[in-house]
């Protein structure tokens, strides 16, 4: 894995991915497949770094963003570009949860009145365990110790990033904990079709196969509507609402 003055084919110099930190070493993994694309994971935050794959024209481009070296991310005013969010990707309201009865309400709060992706130490800031398994796959292992951030549990996780010969990225989860607790585990990886230096992707059309999605609130925690239809807004659920209320009302009589 550890190749001095190699360079990846985006450009990155391997040795400004070399650091220690927390007593560990981080690291770039790079994966190729037949087709000559490379995907670049860093076991700092089990990060996305580059991926380079071809355009339409045949062109190698990286089409995610990311930073050129581990300085970079230490000092980033985006710390999730690429990374595995955990233990809980997204927010969490006011930084407190109720399981099973029990209150647990010592999250952080670092992003307005809620936690988000796991406090000011989540899996995005810490350095994994890396293992590559072959040209086209990598497995990263990070052990969460009970009580981090504020999570009930010791928490052992396995994320396994495949490089298909499509230029597919496959990403397999796998945590396994000793009591119960909650997880959400995801990739951050911000795209740019266009390429990573392209300064908007306002010209990306973007579809989801979704017949519902949650509407949330101005801090971005879901609100407690019935799921939404594709095409509606909260005001047009209260109409259906109102009129599916009036048939069933009719229904009855």
């Amino acid at each position: 894995i550890y190749m001095k003055n190699k360079v990846t084919l985006s450009g990155l110099q391997i040795d400004a991915f070399n650091k220690q930190i927390d007593s560990k070493m981080t690291m770039l993994c790079i994966l190729t497949n037949k087709r000559g694309a490379e995907l670049t994971i860093t076991n700092y935050g089990a990060k996305i770094v580059p991926l380079m794959v071809p355009d339409r024209s045949g062109k190698l481009t990286d089409v995610v963003t990311g930073h050129n070296s581990i300085e970079e991310y230490l000092v980033s005013e985006e710390p999730y570009f690429g990374a595995i969010c955990g233990r809980y990707g997204n927010r969490i309201a006011k930084g407190k949860f109720v399981l099973d009865g029990t209150v647990y309400d010592k999250l952080a709060i670092n992003n307005g009145p809620n936690s988000l992706h796991g406090g000011l130490k989540g899996f995005n800031a810490v350095v994994w365990d890396l293992k590559q398994i072959d040209e086209q796959t990598v497995e990263l292992k990070y052990t969460s110790a009970d009580g981090e951030e504020g999570f009930p549990g010791q928490l052992e996780t396995t994320v396994t990033y495949h490089f298909s010969d499509d230029n597919e990225v496959v990403i397999m989860y796998n945590a396994v904990t000793d009591k119960p607790t909650v997880l959400n585990l995801t990739n951050h990886s911000y795209f740019n079709l266009s390429g990573a230096g392209d300064p908007s992707i306002g010209d990306h059309l973007l579809t989801i196969n979704a017949d519902y999605y949650l509407p949330t609130d101005e801090t971005a925690i879901p609100v407690s509507y019935t799921h939404l239809r594709a095409h509606e807004t909260p005001e047009h659920l209260v109409c259906r609402l109102l009129l599916e209320k009036k048939k069933t009302n009719k229904i009855k009589k």
